[in-house]
């Protein structure tokens, strides 16, 4: 017998992955959402989420990205994975995600004007073109953030061409500050923060029950604790939640499991010392 059907679980309820079919409906990412949908929608300029670790950026930015229908608009989805990444390198990235094959050799500005003439191409259509990108605090030089501005400059005389919305940790501010011509552009700030015990424990009971569970696995005090190691960060209650159902596996516990379960995980996990 395998732990997930130990608890009569059908798939696993605590994956770290952003797993748009585990999206938990809830008041500030719903919020949020409904601010970036529309920023997208109404051809805003530049979007703005932040968050500190674990807070569900990254989910939030595959279910805009997934939700945005392909007959009204062309999306890609960049995550900036270091932060030696340039201006070069972006409007590379952002060519080819609109399906523009570019040359090695190809200079920048030949790029930017078969670009620009891609986007006139997608805005007669009537669709719209934006580009949201993941770990966005990662674009920290003044070329980058110039060229970003410039990218926001292309327009027709009764619209905007494309549309940014960056994704990154709270230091993002800061990052858009070093350029004030594209701090003055930003158009919809939104911030996530870790949940409340009410959300956090909401948040659990919905990834079992999403998961397939039909009772409940996680006691009262159980789910206090991992409030108390977790503070509602999402992927940190992931995590906890996660190696509890191995460890009562192991343990052939009952459940609901008890805190002490949460306890062992927490240890080994040096959380312990975190918390103290």
């Amino acid at each position: 017998m395998s732990h997930l059907e130990y608890y009569g679980l059908k798939k696993e309820p605590f994956s770290i992955m952003p797993l748009t079919d585990f999206y938990y409906n809830n008041e500030q990412h719903d919020r949020a959402y409904l601010h970036l949908h529309r920023a997208i929608q109404a051809m805003k300029g530049l979007a703005l989420l932040t968050g500190p670790v674990g807070t569900g950026k990254s989910l939030l930015a595959r279910r805009l990205f997934e939700s945005l229908p392909e007959e009204e608009y062309e999306v890609s989805l960049l995550v900036v994975l270091h932060s030696d990444v340039d201006s070069n390198w972006l409007v590379r990235r952002i060519a080819a995600q609109f399906g523009i094959e570019v040359k090695e050799d190809e200079k920048k500005v030949d790029i930017m004007t078969r670009l620009y003439r891609r986007l006139e191409e997608i805005a007669e259509t009537g669709k719209r073109a934006a580009v949201l990108i993941d770990e966005a605090h990662m674009l920290r030089t003044q070329d980058l953030l110039e060229e970003i501005r410039g990218l926001l400059n292309l327009e027709l005389p009764e619209q905007k061409l494309i549309s940014f919305v960056f994704f990154g940790m709270p230091e993002l501010d800061q990052v858009i500050a070093l350029e004030p011509a594209l701090a003055q552009r930003t158009a919809v700030r939104c911030e996530l923060k870790p949940f409340p015990q009410n959300v956090m424990v909401d948040y659990i009971r919905f990834r079992l029950q999403h998961a397939g569970a039909s009772r409940e696995i996680f006691s009262g005090a159980a789910l206090a604790a991992i409030f108390s190691f977790s503070k509602g960060i999402p992927r940190l209650v992931n995590v906890i939640c996660d190696n509890a159902l191995f460890e009562g596996y192991i343990r052939k516990a009952s459940f609901p499991l008890t805190p002490d379960i949460i306890m062992s995980v927490a240890e080994d996990l040096r959380l312990v010392a975190a918390n103290n």
